[in-house]
């Protein structure tokens, strides 16, 4: 698994666009595989939910397509296949909702209803009760997918810590390396100080000796013409 704090800013939010369309497309294929199942009302209700979620999912379908212009040259090749499998998906829903929109025996509740027949009751029921056992599975599937998908944020959350931790102990290190280099700074400067206020004694000193040494000979001169 890469390092997250090594991948690019618009990579981050076009993969984060993607799995939340993953989310969003799991919920629009469970209500268009409802819509079959009703009539009336209930379908008109489920096709307004349907819709909805398909507006959803072209609102990040535009928002990749933003981020994807984010994304170096280098590693767009990936995302330009994501976003085109991403537009796939949403046509063929969009294809397969205007045909359930436009069924308008099944719509207004006109659907063809069995006889009498107990075999035929017994065949509808058996019917209802496989597409509810085949709507289960496909239930079941997408929730397996996304508890993959909180696993593996999971893990990238988990690294991300990780990484920051050890960020937080290279600066705490570095601050503490900076004051001790400082200490050693403020050593130097007063030793430097030490050093020149030495230096400027020795200057009046040996200023001192010389004029005392001129003073000398000069007497010793004056002395002897006298």
């Amino acid at each position: 698994m890469s390092n997250p704090l090594d991948t690019d800013a618009g990579s981050e939010l076009f993969e984060s666009y993607s799995a939340e369309f993953r989310l969003v497309e799991a919920d629009l294929v469970q209500k268009l595989d409802q819509i079959p199942e009703l009539s009336g009302e209930p379908r008109k209700a489920a096709i307004s939910q349907a819709e909805r979620a398909l507006e959803e999912a072209e609102e990040l379908l535009g928002q990749m397509q933003l981020e994807k212009a984010n994304i170096p040259t280098s590693s767009r090749a990936k995302a330009n296949q994501r976003f085109r499998d991403v537009q796939t998906t949403i046509d063929q829903s969009r294809r397969k909702l205007r045909h359930l929109a436009e069924d308008r025996s099944a719509l207004f509740g006109n659907r063809e209803r069995y006889s009498d027949n107990p075999s035929d009751v017994q065949h509808e029921q058996r019917q209802q009760l496989l597409a509810g056992s085949d709507r289960l599975d496909r239930s079941t599937q997408r929730l397996k997918a996304s508890e993959r998908l909180a696993r593996e944020t999971e893990m990238i959350g988990a690294a991300t810590l990780g990484d920051l931790h050890r960020q937080r102990e290279t600066i705490v290190h570095t601050n503490a390396t900076l004051l001790q280099s400082e200490g050693y700074v403020d050593r130097s400067v007063k030793t430097l100080r030490g050093m020149a206020r030495r230096m400027a004694t020795n200057r009046v000193i040996t200023i001192a000796i010389i004029t005392v040494l001129v003073l000398l000979i000069i007497a010793v001169i004056v002395s002897k013409f006298r």
